[in-house]
């Protein structure tokens, strides 16, 4: 339903003047009360019911059919002139001080500032602003939550074709102001502004090629990237219980940074330190939702847009000062100079190529450890300069086979090996280095907390014993996936050795041998992996051991809710099923594979994987 609330004029009254982007403003001090403006301020204490004005037209009141417009007055009939044009002497930013619900401001795009102490009773303007533009539209007024007679504003001049950013402050209720605009870049005119409500210097400002941020209160701004395009942003915003900063573009959509609050840790002195690690924020654990059946937008296509959501991770923010370079990339460095000044480059000595390729690689190695010093998690991160973050699942590392193959493509019934969550609990993350082979720590440790969030329909009586089981299922599906790879393996071995048996006259006797471990390795992947052959046919077969540890482990590992019965069950028996199976791999490989590779040997067959080339018979 609608319902519209937009104020009348009284009786005798002349028209509003509204600006398509006329100011709305929810109190912060009184429910129900709501305040907007056209070239007046109106405001209402029952959701827009009834109107108070609460002031005259306090708007420069300037007649825009005597502006020059491209270097002279046009005639009425102009061009859409007065047709699609906003019109002219309007409020267009408002706001009320959240520390005193009489301080309203409002600015107009005619280039004045009004603010009033006494709720509207009476207003006193500023209509000048020391290397302003006279006349500049007021794009932003706010003010501060941590001192009512601090006071911020963004001017833009763009329409007059001056591009320059105007950010300036007032520290005495708008009485006097002074320009923050600092080293914002020249071009790239500014529309908004945002004071963090913890730390009074970090404050946030849009501009059309960007957003920046300060927190030294304004002597100085650097640009926030890490994926915001270069594009207008018209509007900030802080979702000040997660610390998250919102950013409103034209055009391109919104943006969440998640987390700034490292922000607030940044200074000149800790910039000039090796590195640091900054305060991590507590993280929540939850279960994300698959309302599509399957993890993201499961099949439903490239034309289905879905947002990216943060999910359960802590997010690990750090800063490192510079780059470490390698022996080589110094070398390339100063021959690059040589190059470029035209000076003669030198061939490196035998000793320094030699150091040059027997140097470790350097890197990052984050250990996260839980309240009883215990590590939980390692994280490995190349060396990159200046604010790094990544995010932490909140799992223990995956006990599946090492594999450094990717798939290659999408697979939203897996492809990506998780842990078991860790339970909620404190935490400690810690930073190092490794250079040389030597591990040394870069800046303080930073404790955080993991909670549970408090949406869960069947939560586990215990979630220790809920880890405890996820991390026993993992374990043995690791072993039972790492004895898959270990046949995998032999049978590699085989498929060479039969073709290296083809090169030997003699071969009867060791093709029964292959044969024959042949059969045992099938008969030992019947039980493993199931038997496809009779799932093909529709035959019924009692579940394969992989099968079972599936059951238990995918049963368990995207829930809170602790193990059914079945899924103890199915532990059990894939336990009991595969101990036997291990055995009988074992044997394979260590007395079957072993006699095998030796009578190969014996026989002068060429070299397989599993061998080892003997010369006894050369000289």
């Amino acid at each position: 339903e609608e319902l519209l609330i937009q104020p009348q004029p009284r009786k005798d009254e002349n028209s509003y003047r509204w600006n398509w982007d006329a100011p709305l403003v929810i109190s912060k001090h009184k429910t129900g009360r709501v305040y907007f403006a056209a070239n007046k301020v109106f405001r209402t204490d029952n959701y827009g019911n009834s109107w108070e004005v609460i002031s005259d037209d306090i708007t420069a009141q300037i007649d825009r059919n005597k502006l020059p417009v491209m270097g002279r007055i046009w005639g009425m009939d102009a061009v859409m002139k007065n047709g699609s044009t906003s019109q002219y002497g309007t409020i267009v930013a408002m706001d009320e001080s959240p520390l005193d619900e009489n301080l309203i401001i409002i600015g107009t795009d005619d280039g004045l500032i009004q603010i009033t102490e006494n709720g509207g009773q009476s207003w006193r303007k500023t209509s000048s602003f020391s290397g302003v533009p006279l006349n500049t539209y007021v794009n932003m007024v706010l003010p501060s939550q941590h001192n009512k007679n601090v006071i911020y504003a963004c001017f833009n001049d763009h329409k007059r074709g001056n591009f320059k950013p105007y950010v300036y402050k007032s520290s005495d209720k708008g009485a006097t102001w002074k320009s923050i605009t600092a080293n914002l870049p020249d071009r790239g005119h500014s529309f908004a502004i945002a004071e963090d409500h913890v730390d009074p210097n970090l404050l946030f400002v849009g501009t059309e090629f960007g957003v920046f941020f300060t927190n030294n209160g304004g002597k100085s701004w650097k640009q926030l990237k890490a994926g915001v395009p270069t594009i207008a942003v018209r509007d900030i915003d802080i979702q000040k219980r997660e610390n998250d900063l919102v950013l409103g573009t034209f055009g391109r959509g919104f943006y969440v940074l998640d987390d700034y609050s490292s922000l607030r840790n940044i200074s000149e002195n800790s910039l000039k330190q090796e590195g640091s690690l900054f305060s991590v924020r507590d993280a929540w654990q939850f279960q994300l939702s698959f309302p599509y059946g399957l993890p993201n937008k499961a099949f439903q296509g490239d034309g289905f847009y879905m947002g990216e959501n943060l999910g359960s991770e802590a997010l690990i923010t750090y800063y490192i000062k510079d780059k470490v370079e390698s022996l080589k990339d110094k070398r390339k460095k100063t021959e690059k100079k040589l190059n470029k000044d035209g000076k003669n480059v030198a061939y490196p000595s035998y000793d320094d190529l030699k150091a040059e390729q027997e140097e470790l690689d350097s890197y990052l190695l984050f250990e996260i450890k839980d309240e009883n010093g215990q590590i939980v998690r390692r994280v490995k991160k190349k060396f990159s300069k200046g604010v790094n973050r990544f995010k932490w699942d909140m799992r223990y590392a995956p006990k599946d086979p090492v594999s450094f193959s990717k798939p290659s493509f999408y697979n939203p019934w897996g492809g990506v090996t998780i842990g078991p969550k860790v339970f909620p609990g404190a935490y400690t993350v810690t930073m190092y280095k490794h250079e040389n082979g030597t591990k040394t720590a870069i800046g303080e440790p930073q404790s955080f907390k993991v909670k549970s969030l408090n949406n869960k329909v069947l939560p586990a009586d215990d979630l220790r014993k809920l880890a405890e089981f996820q991390f026993k299922v993992e374990k043995l599906s690791g072993r039972i996936s790492g004895t898959g790879r270990a046949l995998g393996e032999v049978k590699n071995q085989i498929r060479h050795i039969k073709v290296a048996l083809m090169q030997l006259e003699d071969n009867e006797q060791l093709f029964k041998d292959v044969l024959a471990i042949e059969k045992k390795i099938q008969k030992i992947e019947l039980k493993l992996n199931g038997d496809r052959t009779a799932s093909r046919l529709d035959i019924d077969t009692p579940p394969s051991v992989r099968s079972r540890i599936g059951n238990a482990s995918w049963g368990t590992i995207n829930t809170t809710s602790g193990p059914t019965k079945t899924h103890v069950d199915s532990y059990n028996i894939a336990l009991e099923e595969f101990k036997p199976l291990l055995e009988q791999v074992k044997a394979i490989i260590e007395q079957d594979m072993n006699a095998l590779n030796s009578a190969l040997i014996k026989a002068g067959a060429p070299y397989t994987p599993g061998t080892l080339p003997v010369i006894d018979d050369l000289k």
